[in-house]
């Protein structure tokens, strides 16, 4: 069974805000870094659970965002899993303490030397070059990435 999720870079002074994985004990993404996000609520569109989502882990109200992409991963692990990417530029509150990680602003070029999944670097670079609206599928054994197509075309 596939499960939704959102996954949001929010941008403040070139840098991205990310989340290093490290509380939780049965977590696919565990000592990663990531973005923010998370699974959909029963009804929910991509923004509204985006929205939700950064609240929750963050404290912050998104005020200007943008729906990127939509990114499929297939695992010989975990279940497939339709991912909607956003990035943010606008955001009110105050950054609180998350349940799932610590969350850290970062330099944007800094991400690619941090311990993340093969596929995550491939979409950001996409967003680096602000590749207008994408598909990614990115295909996983274990912790390899073995296979990524960009808009239905092969890439690696």
């Amino acid at each position: 069974m596939s499960k939704q999720t959102t996954l949001c870079y929010i941008e403040n002074e070139g840098c991205y805000l990310m989340l290093h994985r490290v509380k939780k004990e049965q977590d696919e993404n565990k000592d990663k870094w990531i973005g923010i996000g998370g699974k959909f609520e029963e009804g929910e569109s991509p923004e509204e659970c985006v929205l939700r989502e950064a609240k929750e882990e963050t404290g912050l109200t998104l005020t200007d965002y943008k729906y990127r992409g939509i990114v499929t991963f297939v695992s010989d692990v975990w279940p497939c899993e339709y991912m909607h990417l956003f990035t943010a530029t606008g955001f009110e509150g105050e950054l609180k303490e998350c349940d799932e990680g610590v969350l850290e602003w970062l330099p944007k070029d800094k991400l690619y030397g941090l311990p993340m999944w093969a596929g995550d670097k491939i979409f950001l670079e996409l967003l680096d070059k602000d590749v207008p609206f994408f598909s990614l599928k990115l295909v996983y054994e274990g912790e390899a990435l073995v296979y990524a197509a960009l808009d239905g075309k092969k890439i690696c």
